[in-house]
């Protein structure tokens, strides 16, 4: 059994999914531009470098349309599919991933409760009003609309510090070894990764979690 004065979690992909499928999102930004179809969500999710910029979305994904559009030698609007990829999308079509509300209470059981998520609030808050989530935690933290997202630590020591707690006495839940895992070890907190594929071999590279979760169902066992 392991006693944490706080646990914190990251939001998508590992308390909620969204319920629109990549195929969805992509058919729509084609339909919403007015252009003929070409190439598959993979395309774009491989043209894509590294996460996307809240504060400047619509260039990131014109970006990888561009790079799509290279790809299959087609020429398009790709701002205009990158605003309709924008509009497609529905942040408020969002549900649980299987285990979370029994790691969440396990955790308001056991510590202080935070979120740390890279989004800013506008896109964040909705999933969490969408679930009724929003006084599920002690602190939330919306590090999109910060100078410095994870993995750096300020995230992280801005949660902590709201809730007065020390990082040697914490845990961050995440499902990305480099924003969630490395950030928080580098902040000094324990780390818990429950990857997007249950199947995975848990393949972890150059990162040492401290906990590995097959799914959040896994979570009560680190908390005893």
């Amino acid at each position: 059994m392991t006693s944490f004065d706080a646990v914190l979690f990251d939001l998508d992909g590992t308390l909620i999914e969204n319920d629109q499928s990549g195929e969805d999102i992509y058919a729509g930004a084609f339909a919403a531009a007015d252009a003929d179809r070409f190439g598959d969500p993979s395309d774009l999710w491989s043209a894509l470098d590294g996460p996307p910029d809240p504060d400047d979305p619509e260039s990131y994904l014109t970006t990888g349309f561009e790079r799509v559009a290279t790809k299959y030698g087609r020429t398009v609007d790709a701002e205009a599919l990158a605003r309709g990829f924008i509009e497609t999308v529905d942040h408020t079509a969002v549900s649980f991933l299987p285990g979370a509300n029994v790691a969440l209470d396990a955790a308001r059981t056991h510590a202080h409760v935070g979120l740390v998520t890279n989004g800013p609030e506008r896109r964040q808050s909705v999933k969490l009003d969408a679930l009724d989530l929003a006084d599920a935690f002690d602190v939330v933290v919306y590090a999109g609309d910060m100078p410095r997202r994870k993995p750096h630590p300020d995230p992280f020591e801005r949660a902590l510090d709201e809730l007065d707690v020390g990082a040697h006495a914490s845990l961050h839940v995440g499902n990305s070894l480099e924003y969630d895992v490395g950030g928080a070890q580098d902040a000094g907190l324990d780390a818990a990764w429950c990857p997007d594929d249950p199947d995975s071999d848990f393949d972890t590279g150059t990162y040492s979690p401290e906990y590995v979760l097959s799914s959040l169902h896994e979570f009560t066992d680190i908390l005893g």
